[in-house]
């Protein structure tokens, strides 16, 4: 099957090795190894992204963008196969093959805060580049995928049909999802105000899709399945629950969560400095809700699983939604709790950067 897959890119057989890579949970990847030229081969989840060409369609788009309006910007898009398309289909299943980056490597687990920062200013330049991208030319490979109202109507149906013992385990829980639901308040008038804008957003800004140098300096942005219209805010609250805290989600001992605010500045600032002339002051009045609006989402998808049984998530043990979703909201606690600090923070790093502005 891999034969007819580098075949059908052009590859001979005979002059590449190829070896599972990395540890992504969605699609399965493999480094393909060569003596001039690596690559890397990744098959696409199909039960996840129903409709694999739409991946294909807006990355081509993208990277047509991208090469006409800043040829020097490094896209790490897939190659085009002898059908002319990304996707090529082996065995009942999708695959893409992508130039290894010579040199790079990901991040599993933050080290200081220039990696924070780093990452925000890749994640904020891919969008500030796109500003002027037409989107209704995008497709969405995931409809819905952080739609907050459609998560909580979820969660209410998985609460009819809970059974009583889970019910009674998730108590607490469910009483934290109906407490903060003033975020749903939120988000509700976030996403009906006309003055905020759809823009290109990569919607999956974990720290291991983004390349490092050695230097720990980020390179550039993989792992673009999830790009699509979408809301600012999906970038930087995902960052912000899955960087501010020095334990991820799996953590059993709740002690270890906290909000680093080290970290919010370090993203603040990384993501303004690209996009701090591009958001309207409507946007930004919302910055540091981004952070609540994800946590919270997050905690309220792992508390539907458990309620359902774990049948999207699936669970390593007994409980293993429900840990994740006490995880979430106890950060989702300590990040509410920063707030005052965080804008303390805005205020300082604002400052900072009208007067790099100015001495520009």
């Amino acid at each position: 099957m891999f034969d007819d897959i580098l075949i059908n890119f052009g590859l001979n057989v005979s002059e590449y090795h190829i070896r599972p890579f990395g540890s992504g949970l969605i699609n399965y990847t493999y480094k393909v190894s060569g003596i001039n030229q690596s690559y890397i081969l990744q098959q696409i989840n199909a039960a996840v992204f129903k409709q694999p060409d739409y991946i294909d369609s807006n990355l081509t788009l993208i990277k047509e963008y991208l090469d006409k309006h800043n040829p020097g910007y490094l896209f790490v898009a897939p190659l085009k196969g002898k059908t002319g398309k990304s996707i090529i289909y082996a065995g009942d299943k999708f695959y893409r093959l992508f130039p290894f980056i010579e040199g790079s490597h990901t991040v599993n687990f933050l080290q200081d805060t220039r990696e924070a920062y780093s990452a925000a200013v890749q994640f904020g330049r891919f969008t500030r580049l796109l500003n002027n991208f037409d989107i209704s030319k995008l497709e969405y490979t995931l409809p819905d995928f952080h739609n907050l109202k459609l998560r909580f109507t979820q969660f209410e149906q998985a609460l009819k049909t809970a059974k009583s013992e889970k019910l009674e385990q998730a108590a607490k829980e469910v009483k934290a999802a109906h407490d903060h639901i003033n975020i749903l308040h939120t988000y509700n008038l976030f996403t009906t105000d006309s003055e905020i804008p759809r823009r290109v957003i990569h919607h999956d800004t974990k720290i291991n899709n983004v390349l490092f140098d050695k230097e720990q300096n980020a390179l550039c942005l993989v792992d673009l399945d999830t790009v699509m219209p979408g809301y600012y805010l999906s970038d930087v609250g995902d960052m912000m629950r899955t960087y501010l805290s020095p334990a991820n989600e799996e953590e059993k001992d709740l002690d270890k969560i906290t909000a680093r605010t080290d970290f919010f500045r370090a993203i603040y600032k990384g993501y303004m400095s690209e996009m701090g002339t591009i958001l309207t002051e409507t946007e930004k009045q919302y910055f540091i809700f981004s952070g609540k609006m994800m946590i919270y989402m997050q905690g309220l998808r792992f508390l539907t699983d458990f309620l359902n049984n774990d049948v999207y998530y699936g669970a390593q043990y007994e409980g293993h939604n429900l840990i994740r979703a006490k995880n979430q909201f106890k950060l989702l606690e300590a990040y509410i709790d920063g707030e005052p600090i965080f804008k303390e923070i805005i205020a300082g790093v604002d400052k900072e950067l009208l007067a790099t502005t100015n001495n520009i």
